[in-house]
């Protein structure tokens, strides 16, 4: 029941602000919904369970109302209101969507609101995702509901930011009680399901593709395990078929974008039995290709990695000369290029710089360990 509850909670937040509530009393209602369902549906579930919610949250809603302001007209607007169909039901849940990723918020409070609304987690949930206070987040939340209340609904915002905030979402991963990796691969699919864009489509090929590693990337006392050195049998084959299928309708669309081009270059590597049959060529292609719809630092970097492969070493460093220092993991590709040139010295320094840097934990002890690996080991062949 808690899984199919919080699928509901979103659509019926999303009815309630279509009929005129605002976004904190009409959360505060589904709240209040929600509790009468846990303690009611045990002994016997309605028919429609989404209804049934619908109609006591709206009521909650119009109480509250009542007490405040007497306002009869919100009654009055939906006396013979008809349910939903499914069309009005995927509306629901992508103003919602919208409305989280309002264009006044930041983006750590689109994230948070979009976890808190549309994702059904609490507030103490998204609290130790982030590795905050809950007091902390808390205030995050509610300034977030403060400032689409006085800034209004107003047009549908913009898909690329709402891609954004879930694509961020993802790259949280796996911090504590909350998977946000699967969490954002879940509000994904309910956005894919709702619209038709290929980029959707790409974002979602992307997530699964990515998430089919993910118990190969750490060994059993918790340390990273690079790309190329993964037990690639720990893959989870069937997310790579349901991404490759996915990204492939999309890519039919001939409508390609920034995720659909990061998705491609995943999947390249996923169909890799080995790491040495990458085929590193055409992930330089797409890296071109990604180029065309992005600007971003990070992507020009990793398109570096990939010239490395293609045309050596030297050829990397050259393309990562562009890249600024100040960018995260910059001064890790730049020591694994260096050591691929021979370059031991640079390496190791740049590994420790890198290492120095990070302020992820198991990031830092691995590049740690690179350094220490060219300091203290001789030279292949020596």
């Amino acid at each position: 029941m808690d899984r199919l509850l919080r699928d509901l909670m979103p659509q019926v937040l999303g009815v309630l602000l279509r009929r005129g509530a605002d976004f904190a009393s009409g959360e505060d209602a589904v709240q209040e919904a929600m509790i009468e369902a846990v303690r009611r549906w045990p002994g016997e579930w309605p028919d429609d369970p989404r209804g049934w919610l619908v109609t006591v949250a709206w009521r909650k809603y119009l109480d509250t109302a009542r007490a405040a302001s007497a306002r009869r007209a919100r009654e009055e607007r939906v006396v013979g209101h008809r349910p939903p169909g499914p069309t009005e039901q995927t509306d629901d849940t992508l103003r919602l969507l919208f409305l989280c990723c309002h264009p006044a918020l930041g983006r750590p409070a689109q994230v948070a609101l979009t976890l808190r609304a549309v994702g059904g987690l609490s507030t103490a949930q998204i609290a130790r995702a982030f590795l905050l206070p809950e007091a902390t987040m808390a205030q995050r939340i509610s300034r977030a509901k403060r400032t689409v209340a006085k800034e209004g609904v107003g047009p549908r915002g913009d898909l690329r930011a709402v891609l954004k905030v879930l694509y961020l979402i993802f790259n949280e991963g796996y911090t504590g009680a909350v998977d946000l990796a699967a969490e954002a691969i879940r509000l994904t699919r309910m956005l894919a399901r709702a619209t038709d864009d290929p980029e959707v489509a790409g974002l979602l090929a992307l997530m699964l593709l990515h998430h089919a590693r993910r118990d190969a990337r750490w060994a059993v006392d918790g340390s990273i395990v690079p790309l190329a050195e993964q037990d690639r049998s720990r893959w989870d084959t069937r997310r790579i078929a349901e991404g490759v299928d996915i990204l492939q309708t999309a890519l039919a669309r001939q409508q390609v974008g920034e995720y659909q081009a990061q998705a491609a270059i995943a999947a390249l590597h996923c169909d890799a039995a080995a790491a040495d049959e990458t085929d590193w060529p055409q992930i330089l292609q797409w890296y071109d290709e990604l180029l065309e719809h992005t600007t971003s630092p990070v992507v020009a970097m990793n398109r570096a990695v990939a010239v490395g492969e293609v045309q050596g070493p030297a050829e990397g460093l050259r393309a990562l000369d562009p890249v600024p220092a100040e960018v995260p993991r910059r001064a890790a590709v730049a020591a694994w290029l260096h050591e691929r040139a021979g370059d031991r010295t640079a390496a190791a320094r740049l590994y420790a710089e890198a290492a120095a840097a990070s302020t992820n934990v198991p990031e830092r002890d691995h590049l740690t360990r690179q350094a220490a690996r060219l300091r203290h080991e001789p030279p292949s062949g020596s």
